[in-house]
Order: structure tokens, then sequence, then C-alpha cells
């Protein structure tokens, strides 16, 4: 069960008003997954409200911990089918700009080692990528918003024209990675290795490359690229 409390105006509703004050209504919305179940913690009764409330706080719900697993969380087990390490190869297409699909693409373990082909221009949006290896391998274009990719190995990887965004890549070994024009705001690189990686018209925020910049294997021709302090 989770609750969400939504300031609401009066002149939100239209309500009339003999006063020229902004008066608060504070609502509070129960979403609950038990059948048929719910809090009555509303004096209002506004269904169309509530259905919105309850999607934005189950967005909320899946987005808050950015990239897709927060670091007190457990991973999920091990997916057993035993064709899961193809599915990179197909990808997914459900959401994939926020990370929203119907079943993770779970390619912990598998070994990419130049797979100079099937990866190029692959969703991988929110896939569980930890301790895999693509060393060498082609993935320019490839989506991986969300995708937590923790311990894997992207030695000489090409991410040029990738959209990499909220990814999380600590403890990742990236060293000699190519980022040209490449996406990766919101990502975290805490621990990664970016020995001899190339930044070149790389897209991200002002915070995210503050981060970045802390790191402290990228090259002097890469801090001096991306133009660290």
């Amino acid at each position: 069960m989770a609750t969400l409390s939504i300031p609401l105006s009066r002149n939100n509703f239209f309500l009339p008003s003999s006063s020229p004050k902004r008066h608060v209504f504070p609502i509070r919305i129960t979403c609950s997954t038990r059948d048929g179940s719910e809090s009555k913690g509303s004096p209002f009764h506004f269904k169309e409200i509530k259905s919105v409330a309850c999607g934005v706080l189950a967005v909320w719900a899946l987005t808050a911990a950015s990239p897709v697993i927060a670091a007190n969380q457990r991973l999920p087990p091990l997916s057993t089918e035993p064709n899961r390490c193809e599915k990179a190869f197909v990808g997914n297409t459900i959401g994939q700009a926020n990370g929203v699909y119907d079943k993770a693409i779970d390619l912990r373990f598998c070994d990419y080692t130049n797979e100079k082909s099937n990866l190029k221009g692959k969703s991988l949006a929110a896939a569980l990528m930890s301790d895999a290896k693509f060393d060498g391998a082609d993935m320019s274009e490839v989506v991986m918003s969300k995708a937590y990719a923790a311990g894997a190995s992207f030695q000489g990887v090409n991410f040029s024209n990738a959209v990499l965004d909220r990814v999380n890549f600590q403890n990742a070994n990236m060293k000699g990675a190519v980022f040209k024009n490449t996406v990766l705001s919101g990502s975290t690189f805490d621990q990664a290795q970016l020995e001899d990686a190339v930044f070149e018209d790389t897209i991200l925020g002002y915070i995210d490359l503050q981060k970045l910049c802390t790191n402290t294997t990228i090259g002097a021709e890469g801090r001096d690229v991306l133009g660290c302090r």
C-alpha cells in the first residue's frame, strides 16, 4: 500500500470562493494492491484525480531510485531461461526512454566479447548487465536507459551515438571505451575504470559532469575534452 498526499487548490476545481486568498486542501489518496480494499483517507471522492495521482505515485516508485536498481535493493534472482543472453540481440521496445518493460532483460554474466553486429542499435533499456562482458563490442546507437551495469566490462566498446542515460556503471571496466555524441545524463561512474576512454561531443548536464570529473582514472586528454577543472 502506498499513500500520496497532494495539496489541491480550491481554484483547481473552480469552487466558488468569496475570498481572493488561495485555499489549499490536503487530500490524502491511498493506493492499495489488495482486492477491492482501500483506505478512506480523503474527505472528497474525486475518482479522476485519484486515478491520476495513483499513476503518478506508481511512476515515482519506479523512478525515484535512479538508476533502475538502488544500492540498498537486492537484484532479482538470475534468470533460468536457457537463451537469456540471446535476448540482447533482440532487445526491448516497450517504453525504452524510461526503462519501462514487461519483463527485465537479464544479461548478467553473459559474454559478448568482440560482438560487432548483433548489439548495434538495440534497445536494452533497464537491462540487468552486471558482471557481463562486452569487451571490443560495437554498441553504437544502443539505448541503455536505466540499465544496471555495475561491475560489467566494456573495454574498448564503441558507444558512439548511444543513449546511456541513468545507467549504473559503478565498478565497471570501461578502459578505452568510445563516447562520441553519447548521452550520459544521469549515469553514475563511481569507481569505474575510464583510462583512455574517448569523450567527444558527449551529452550530459553540469552536475553529471562534475560527478564524472571526480573519477581520477580519466586521462588528461579526456579531462581536457570534458572540461574538468
